[in-house]
């Protein structure tokens, strides 16, 4: 089990087009999955190992909603429990698997990989944008970054690294030196700027032909332990909006959904909902290829910082204004980690 992630949350697992009607390998929180669909259409996970010899479930076949062990032929139901043993009538009964509870939300597969009595669906993330016909949804990838999640997390928590990193696609020099806001309260974190009069960004520049100046924003949600949605968009300049009038100008929420692989490798799958071109599918493929221009910058960088972190364990690091919103993120996973429910007393 992944040592800084609470188990007791829900995770994206992969995306539900993934899950077939056929074994699949995943790994979640350090947790060796076989993943498959039953006829029926729900999704199932299970550890990916057979009780009997420790033979991986994922090199077995699917018979019916079943899997048979591929080394002895031991079958288990999509419940995890075993329900043949071949030349022996007699079931020992603790040939089981551990099974994961699963919901679908999203475009992806969510797994709780903690104590199923604490499921509780009601947490899994969801963006009321997702499901409006004034806005459009566009699944991007699954990107692979050889980096522990919370590394990701404090990315995705900080507006600061967009003026440097970024400049291609989502930010420019004009925003360096603008100051970022933060709340943080129960599992959220909240941090945010507004960078007025200046030029779009090159992404915005392409797509919203705007004349002359903007007025732009970035607001990060990040929701514990492993959800960040990035609410950013640009209006005219002369319209002079307020935050709460955010929908009069091209907004988009780039959604993070993070799955801790291991404590060097997570996967960030991310997608995309806007206000614009609701018609365009080109439009989803020109803003996807733009995004991955981005995503491979931070990725590039996490993957550098993660190996120095190897190679120099005990290096000190300084804090900064901007750092105050990803250390209150840290501390909250911290408490989940512990045991408790997240608190806004917990994170400051």
């Amino acid at each position: 089990m992944l040592s800084n992630a609470p188990s007791n949350a829900w995770y994206p697992l992969t995306w539900s087009r993934n899950v077939e009607r056929k074994l699949s390998r995943h790994k979640v929180l350090g947790i060796d999955l076989v993943v498959y669909r039953t006829e029926a259409g729900q999704p199932v996970a299970m550890d990916d190992v057979c009780p009997h010899r420790l033979a991986p479930l994922s090199l077995g076949k699917l018979k019916d909603d079943a899997i048979q062990c591929g080394y002895h032929g031991m079958t288990f139901g999509s419940d995890g429990r075993c329900i043949r043993v071949p030349g022996q009538p007699q079931i020992p009964a603790s040939a089981k698997v551990t099974s994961y509870p699963l919901r679908e939300r999203m475009g992806l597969v969510w797994i709780w990989p903690g104590d199923p009595a604490r499921a509780d669906t009601g947490q899994i993330y969801d963006l009321p944008q997702y499901h409006s016909k004034q806005w459009h949804s566009a699944e991007g990838d699954a990107l692979s970054i050889d980096a522990n999640y919370l590394n990701l997390a404090d990315n995705l928590c900080d507006p600061a690294h967009v003026s440097f990193v970024h400049l291609s696609t989502l930010g420019s020099a004009a925003s360096e030196d603008i100051p970022v806001e933060h709340t943080a309260s129960d599992d959220r974190v909240v941090v945010w700027r507004w960078i007025r009069n200046s030029p779009a960004i090159p992404l915005f520049a392409k797509y919203g032909n705007f004349k002359g100046p903007v007025d732009r924003w970035h607001y990060y949600h990040y929701t514990a332990p492993c959800i960040a949605v990035i609410d950013f968009g640009s209006s005219d300049a002369a319209l002079a909006i307020d935050p709460d009038q955010r929908d009069d100008g091209m907004r988009i929420f780039a959604c993070h959904f993070i799955t801790p692989v291991d404590e060097h490798h997570c996967i960030d799958h991310w997608l995309h909902v806007r206000n614009f071109a609701l018609d365009d599918l080109n439009v989803d493929q020109r803003l996807h290829d733009d995004f991955r221009v981005a995503f491979n910058e931070d990725k590039d960088i996490l993957e550098e910082i993660d190996r120095v972190e190897r190679a120099r364990p005990d290096a000190k690091r300084i804090r900064l204004a901007i750092d105050a919103a990803p250390q209150k993120m840290r501390r909250i996973v911290d408490h989940m980690i512990a045991g408790n429910s997240p608190s806004p007393i917990a994170a400051e």
